[in-house]
């Protein structure tokens, strides 16, 4: 039986980065409940202390079957690279030259909301390397343009 899949990012603040990958992926903040005009409104509504506000937030998809983001506020800080990271499929079905520059394109705008590129890496045939971009969003998880 085929399960559905949620990815959960640790965080240190989810609700910023729950904004940044919405607009990365084209997803949409996981809106209030039903009845609320806000996330404040109902967490206030539901007693939550106003602290723990800010301790976690979801992104869905606003069209196809896609993975629910789920973004978590954990004490620690991000010290080492991914076991896990995200391909954002960014050039399907383009090589060369198209397929680096579709993905700077990419990376620019991404930049533009707050991630920052680690490095480049070329296409080459002879290592069957198709080219990608290796960024890192907002708290510095990285992530790959593909």
């Amino acid at each position: 039986m085929t399960k559905d899949v949620q990815i959960t990012v640790d965080c240190a603040d989810p609700a910023g980065l729950a904004v940044f990958w919405a607009e990365a992926l084209g997803y949409r903040v996981q809106p209030p409940p039903p009845g609320f005009d806000s996330w404040d409104a109902a967490l206030e509504a539901f007693g939550v202390p106003r602290e723990q506000w800010n301790s976690r937030s979801a992104i869905l998809p606003i069209e196809g079957p896609r993975p629910r983001i789920f973004f978590q506020r954990v004490p620690e800080r991000k010290i080492v690279k991914n076991r896990l990271h995200l391909d954002v499929r960014a050039a399907p079905g383009l090589e060369g030259d198209d397929r680096m520059a579709a993905l700077e394109t990419e990376a620019t705008r991404l930049e533009a909301l707050g991630a920052t590129r680690a490095y480049r890496i070329e296409p080459d045939a002879a290592r069957m390397e198709s080219g990608f971009i290796t960024m890192r969003d907002p708290e510095g998880n990285e992530f790959c343009l593909d």
